[in-house]
């Protein structure tokens, strides 16, 4: 095997084995497959509202945005990625952000451009497709179906489908066993350092697209094989590498 550094402007190949035998693409949900921030950030500034808080930017809790709800309402309240809320507070807050975006799950999200291509193509080559996402069922199922790709994938595992989310590796092993492939011939497709991590720990190859959240860290820095521009970029990229 080779190792071949590609690049183009929509790709950037960090350092791959050669030939890259993939069967199996898994998706990220939110800052990969759509563009969820202004309806997150939507919900939590109504929270902070009915608490008597006062609102933040857009950009703010985009920031907050890559490990779950329970984290962007925490991170919300503190104002800070790390730190614990009051507990009692958390306990009032949850519930009353998770009814607000269950109100407002699809009011601006959209697919990301390239995205609706992307899977048309990957299918199109013969990938399968599964949707890999930290968001609880109740919110993700419903979005697929609100933005139309429910049906493009033949698996969807959400944040509370398994015991562990990512970025433990149970996910993407979980879906390589549904699919019969071993880790190596599988692919994650995400825009953080959780889905890096989950990647590297099962084994699987792992692309990240830079217009992501990543918790407002650089993309670039994250330990991947490549990052595409979009959905549509990676199709291409792997049938390249292949």
């Amino acid at each position: 095997m080779n190792h071949s550094p590609f690049s183009n402007a929509n790709t950037t190949v960090k350092n791959i084995e050669l030939p890259l035998s993939v069967k199996v693409i898994m998706i990220d949900l939110d800052g990969t497959l759509l563009d969820t921030a202004e309806d997150l950030a939507l919900a939590a500034n109504l929270m902070l509202k009915d608490l008597g808080m006062p609102e933040q930017s857009t950009s703010t809790i985009r920031s907050y945005i890559g490990k779950g709800i329970h984290k962007l309402v925490k991170r919300t309240l503190t104002g800070q990625l790390d730190s614990e809320p009051d507990a009692a507070l958390f306990a009032k807050a949850l519930p009353i952000y998770e009814k607000h975006y269950a109100d407002h799950l699809s009011v601006n999200t959209r697919p990301y451009p390239g995205v609706v291509e992307g899977i048309k193509a990957m299918k199109q080559a013969g990938f399968r497709l599964a949707c890999i996402t930290n968001k609880a069922a109740a919110f993700t199922l419903p979005l697929l179906h609100a933005t139309g790709l429910h049906d493009q994938f033949e698996i969807v595992l959400s944040g509370d489908s398994l015991p562990k989310k990512k970025p433990d590796p149970m996910p993407l092993t979980h879906i390589c066993k549904h699919f019969d492939a071993q880790p190596h011939e599988a692919l994650l497709i995400g825009d953080s350092l959780n889905d890096a991590i989950a990647a590297r720990a099962a084994g699987c190859h792992v692309f990240c697209v830079p217009y992501g959240y990543n918790e407002g860290r650089n993309v670039y820095e994250l330990d991947c094989d490549a990052i595409v521009e979009s959905l549509l970029d990676a199709s291409k990229l792997i049938q390249r590498l292949a």
